[in-house]
């Protein structure tokens, strides 16, 4: 079974019906059936909630929080030590935020696959490190 991290830009094609929602949804509906884990860091859950809350108010950045809690995406809010040092090496090692350091330390650490459509933040990384990208487009 495949294990899956969502980053920010993930769940926002999900909420805005982006390029890209449907192979999140695909994912997500694998982890209904049991067949996928799916992961998303508190962190990159916040980059969400500021982003809905900046373009559409509190309300709607609450309701996403509500309904999040109705999909099988296990929230990480707590983090191992062992997803501090990789987010460290990560971060120390190539230049992006710590968010983002978090979702890729997540992937690496949990053997799954980052579900991104950064390519300008990570295609560098997929290039000179170990850490498993699925991209959404």
């Amino acid at each position: 079974m495949n294990t899956y991290v969502l980053d920010a830009c993930a769940l926002i094609a999900v909420l805005q019906d982006e390029a890209g929602s449907d192979k999140v949804t695909s994912v997500i509906n694998m982890a209904y059936i049991g067949k996928a884990i799916v992961l998303m860091n508190k962190v990159n859950l916040l980059e969400v909630y500021y982003d809905v809350y900046r373009l559409r108010g509190k309300e709607q950045a609450e309701i996403i929080l509500f309904e999040m809690k109705k999909i099988p995406v296990t929230v990480i809010s707590d983090f191992s030590d062992d997803i501090f040092h990789e987010a460290g090496r990560i971060k120390a090692t190539y230049k992006i935020s710590v968010a983002d350091a978090f979702a890729l330390a997540q992937a690496s650490v949990t053997e799954g696959f980052l579900l991104t459509a950064d390519h300008h933040e990570f295609d560098i990384i997929e290039k000179k490190d170990r850490i498993k990208f699925d991209w959404i487009r």
